[in-house]
């Protein structure tokens, strides 16, 4: 992925399969930094993903929005200088996430990328209590006020978490093919996904990375 025809390119595809699987609606996370730690623009990045975007929204009806993720494992300081990158393309980009590997890596990091963010008026997202504890979810409420928790399975290990995330409708994003893969969860059977959805958690079901893990949405 060096063009603007490549990111194009691999958004077609995975809009194409989406079409195939009847989605009507993706909100496509992407991580810049792991190209413009290549030597790839910003702009060559976004320009590529939101032209198959706007294509698909014409051709096949599909509304698509864009969350910015900073990769978790990288400095404070790269986050930024990626926020200040995507600012002049916020017409693009409804929000920012946090991904990349869980562990070791809590959402506390980056607090103040994500004030900038929020000030900003960019909505906030983050990956946590997938592989990581419930005190990651904590923090991703607390910290990063963010408006929906990416995963969140293991907040079920903590009674108090869990009967706020029932209060406050917290949505969480599950991706159960990505838990499996992970290993979050040794079998489907085994997955909370049921347990929550009983209990009043305000779960939805969506694929992550799925040409990666499978299993697309």
């Amino acid at each position: 992925l060096l063009h603007e025809a490549d990111f194009y390119d691999l958004t077609r595809a995975y809009l194409e399969r989406c079409h195939e699987d009847n989605v009507v609606h993706t909100e496509i996370f992407f991580d810049p930094q792991t190209h413009t730690a290549r030597g790839v623009t910003f702009e060559t990045v976004i320009n590529g993903i939101v032209r198959a975007c706007h294509e698909a929204g014409q051709q096949w009806g599909i509304s698509t929005r864009l969350i910015m993720c900073f990769l978790r494992h990288l400095s404070e300081e790269s986050a930024f200088e990626t926020l200040n990158q995507a600012l002049p393309y916020k017409e693009h980009i409804i929000g920012v996430g946090l991904d990349s590997s869980e562990l070791g890596h809590p959402p506390s990091s980056l607090e103040r990328v994500f004030a900038q963010a929020r000030a900003e008026g960019l909505l906030t997202v983050a990956h946590a209590g997938e592989e990581g504890p419930p005190e990651y979810v904590y923090e991703a409420l607390d910290l990063l006020h963010i408006r929906r928790i990416d995963h969140g399975v293991r907040a079920e290990e903590d009674g108090a978490l869990m009967a706020r995330l029932i209060k406050e409708q917290m949505p969480l994003t599950v991706c159960p093919l990505s838990n499996l893969k992970l290993k979050v969860f040794p079998e489907m059977a085994k997955h909370n996904l049921r347990r929550m959805l009983q209990r009043g958690v305000l779960v939805t079901v969506n694929s992550d990375d799925p040409a990666y893990f499978g299993g697309y949405m």
